[in-house]
């Protein structure tokens, strides 16, 4: 994955530990994602359940929901933490590497 971003140049990981945050919104991403599926199974399959059926989905999902968010997961931490710390003109210099108004 790209450092920053090729429209703005934001940097995604601005300090030490703020690849913490898109990692709980990947897991977080997941874990729904994982509950959603075995709730649908044990609806659709209810009289039958097959747990074998259940681990194979279950071993998918968590194989390949991760893989395919982290980098969306990396962008969407990039904006929340961007709206919720707002900068003043003075750490445009750490967030996109030089002020972008030059």
């Amino acid at each position: 994955m790209v450092e920053s971003c090729p429209r703005c140049g934001l940097r995604f990981e601005r300090e030490e530990g703020a690849f913490l945050g898109s990692l709980s919104l990947n897991y977080a991403v997941t874990g729904l994602t994982l509950v959603g599926l075995l709730v649908a199974w044990m609806v659709l399959s209810y009289p039958d359940l097959d747990a074998r059926v259940a681990t194979i989905g279950a071993l998918a999902v968590l194989a390949v929901v991760p893989a395919i968010f982290y980098p969306f997961s990396k962008t969407l931490w990039a904006a929340i933490d961007l709206l919720l710390h707002r900068m003043d003109p003075q750490d445009a210099d750490t967030a996109w590497g030089g002020d972008p108004r030059d």
